[in-house]
């Protein structure tokens, strides 16, 4: 378990690189991605990397507090059921942090190398991990949207938040999505990410 340390604001990225950086994100896999980074939050200010997590439709990623968290965006201000994990893409991070040990600042619990756009992965979607004939795990994409928070400017600046929630980082989801377990089983890091989409 770790205290987050804080990036220098000397790091966080210009509007050109971030630019810059968009063919990169264009070029993420479509249909078969791979979970880089686990990341567990079993209380405020605090994060677990892990090599394995394991997934649960009770509680979303077993040790994190998502259950402890409210919403606003539920009738009871209770923790919302679509809300259970935050999936962002590893690259944008792993640009944005520029170290591997400040990607956890983000504040999402899975990380992965796959192309998370509104286009390719509409609500409904499902991602399977690991083995997709008999996966570990499966988690279901929400219509909720993700748009982060004063932390990620304090974390990232706010030329980040400003590309990530723009008119082109929205669309692609690059501050994230949300998602919900819908088959409990372990999730590892390096897992392939099989997309399935829901039939139309």
């Amino acid at each position: 378990m770790t205290a987050l340390p804080l990036p220098s604001a000397a790091h966080h990225r210009t509007p050109e690189e971030l630019a810059a950086f968009l063919p990169e994100l264009h070029a993420a896999p479509k249909d078969s991605g791979t979970l880089k980074l686990i990341v567990r939050r079993p209380a405020v200010g605090e994060r677990e990397v892990l090599d394995v997590g394991r997934l649960d439709p009770a509680c979303g990623m077993e040790g994190d507090n998502w259950a402890d968290r409210g919403s606003s965006r539920s009738p009871d201000g209770g923790p919302h059921p679509d809300m259970q994990l935050n999936v962002m893409s590893h690259p944008m991070v792993a640009f944005l942090a520029g170290d591997p040990a400040l990607e956890p600042l983000a504040g999402d619990q899975l990380y992965l190398d796959l192309d998370l756009s509104h286009d390719n992965l509409p609500a409904g979607t499902r991602l399977l991990f690991g083995d997709p004939d008999a996966p570990g795990a499966v988690i279901e994409v929400t219509e909720q949207p993700h748009a982060g928070c004063k932390k990620f400017v304090a974390r990232f600046g706010a030329e980040a938040m400003r590309f990530v929630n723009g008119k082109v980082g929205r669309p692609l989801r690059l501050r994230g999505l949300n998602a919900r377990v819908v088959l409990a089983g372990p999730i590892h890091a390096g897992d392939v990410v099989t997309v399935r989409r829901p039939l139309t």
